[in-house]
C-alpha cells in the first residue's frame, strides 16, 4: 500500500473537553465518507484555554481522560488510523501535565504516544507571553510509528523550530512528519508556511500539520492554515482560517522520488564546531 487519504481536521477548541468532543465527532465521520484513511486533528485537541487553573482543574489521569476511549472507538468503528494531535488536560505521576500525541490504529488500540519534548516559553509581545513549561513537564524520546503505508514521525508544534529532531526521526526510517500545532497568529503569519516546508524538503518527508484556529477561552488566536506538504516542498492541501477539513492523497512513491533525487540524509558529516 504506497498511498492514503489524509483529512487535517482544522477546529477551534474551548475549555470544556465534552463540547470539543462532540464539535469533532461529526468532523471525523464526514471526513470517513469523503475518501479519509487518516484523520489528523491539531494540538490541544481536548482544551484550549489561557487560564492555567482552568487545566489544572479539568486535567484528569490516563485512565479517566474521556477523549481516549472516544478516539478508541471511533478508530474501530469506521476503520482509520486517528492522530489525537495532542491532548494536554493529561495528568502524570509528576506535578505537572503532559502534552501528550495519541496514535490510535483501527483496531481501537493506541499504536504510539509521544510528548511535547520542547516548550514553547516566549514573549511575542508585552501583552503575549507564552510559558508552557509552568505546566507541562516535557518529553524526552523522540517517537515513530509503524502503519500500513509506511513509517511516521511524531512531534507536537513548537517542535517544529528544532530540524534535528526531525532529522533523527527521519534517519530513524520516518517517510511522513506529523506536526500537530496551536501556532500564534504573529508566529504563524512570519514562519508557519516556511518552516513546515523547509522541514519536507531537508528530510524528504511528507509532512502532515493540523492547525488550531480562531479566538480561543481568554481570547488567545491560533493561526489555522493547517497543511500538508509534499517532500519536495509543495504545498498539496491548505485550509483557511476557520474550521475545516482538508484532504490530500499521499502517494509514498514521492518519498522515494525525492530522495532519490537529493540524498541528503545519506550525506552528514562529523565536523568540529566554531
Amino acid at each position: 500500500m504506497t498511498k492514503f487519504n489524509v483529512a487535517c481536521l482544522q477546529i477551534c477548541s474551548g475549555a470544556n473537553i465534552e463540547e470539543n468532543l462532540i464539535k469533532i465527532e461529526p468532523m471525523i465521520r464526514e471526513a470517513k465518507a469523503k475518501g479519509a484513511d487518516f484523520i489528523a486533528l491539531p494540538e490541544n485537541t481536548d482544551f484550549k484555554a489561557s487560564d492555567c487553573a482552568k487545566l489544572f482543574a479539568a486535567a484528569r489521569h490516563e485512565n479517566e481522560h474521556i477523549a481516549l476511549p472516544f478516539f478508541k472507538r471511533l478508530a474501530e468503528e469506521l476503520d482509520l488510523w486517528i492522530l489525537a494531535g495532542s491532548l494536554v488536560a493529561m495528568k502524570t505521576e509528576h506535578e505537572k501535565l503532559a502534552n501528550r500525541s495519541y496514535m490510535f490504529a483501527p483496531q481501537g488500540n493506541i499504536a504510539a504516544t509521544y510528548d511535547k519534548i520542547h516548550m514553547f516559553d516566549a514573549d511575542l509581545s508585552a501583552s503575549e507571553c507564552y510559558r508552557e513549561s509552568n505546566s507541562f513537564r516535557g518529553g524526552t524520546k523522540a517517537v515513530t510509528v509503524q502503519t500500513p503505508w509506511g513509517t511516521m514521525g511524531l512531534s507536537i508544534c513548537y517542535d517544529l523550530r528544532f530540524p534535528h529532531l526531525f532529522r533523527a526521526l527521519a534517519k530513524a526510517g520516518a517517510q511522513v512528519l506529523n506536526i500537530p500545532a496551536a501556532f500564534t497568529v504573529p508566529t504563524g503569519k512570519m514562519h508557519w508556511h516556511t518552516l513546515l516546508r523547509a522541514r519536507a524538503i531537508e528530510t524528504g518527508c511528507f509532512v502532515i500539520a493540523p492547525g488550531q484556529c480562531g479566538t480561543h477561552d481568554g481570547g488567545r488566536k491560533t493561526y489555522g492554515h493547517s497543511l500538508v506538504v509534499a517532500p519536495t516542498g509543495e504545498i498539496i492541501a491548505e485550509a483557511a482560517d476557520d474550521p475545516a477539513i482538508i484532504i490530500a492523497e499521499i502517494d509514498m512513491d514521492r518519498v522515494t522520488a525525492a530522495r532519490q533525487m537529493l540524498p541528503s540524509l545519506q550525506h552528514d558529516r562529523a565536523f568540529v564546531g566554531p
